[in-house]
Formats: C-alpha cells, structure tokens, sequence
C-alpha cells in the first residue's frame, strides 16, 4: 500500500500552496483501506476544484490502480476548519 500512498501524494504535493503540510493516514477498516487526506485549510479549495473536478480526477486515479486484496479503497479530504 506503500505504492499507492506514494501516488496520492505525487498528484496532491504539485497542487497545493503549502505542499509540506500535506498529511495521508491510511486506515484499515472492515471493507476498506481508507486514506485520509489532510492539507492546509487554505490548499482545501485547490484539491476540491469547482464542482469537485479535481477531487473527482484525483479519485479516478487512485480508484484504478490495482491491489491485490479484497478490500477497496477509499480516498477521504479531510476538512480541517480551524
């Protein structure tokens, strides 16, 4: 899952103003892998897009690659409003 953690971060660092405050937590739950992306509340906006194009473009992506497990995998943005 290391491989994949790695993808999530290539596309989002790029994206974002403050690419050194982008955090990804994978947890693993009953039917899922899930990641858990966290970015600076001012970068929310640059991941989501308008409409949630490029949140959408981003879980494509990630929703294609391939992993040798039962499980899926789900990618969470996580909104930290302070």
């Amino acid at each position: 899952m290391k491989d994949l953690s790695e993808l999530v971060l290539t596309i989002v660092r790029p994206l974002v103003t403050y690419p050194d405050q982008v955090q990804l937590e994978v947890v693993e739950s009953e039917d899922f892998y899930e990641y858990n992306l966290t970015v600076a509340p001012e970068d929310i906006g640059r991941i989501i897009g308008k409409q949630g194009r490029v949140a959408k473009a981003i879980r494509t992506i990630v929703y294609g690659v391939r992993i040798n497990a039962p499980k899926k995998v789900r990618l969470n943005i996580i909104d930290n409003k302070e």
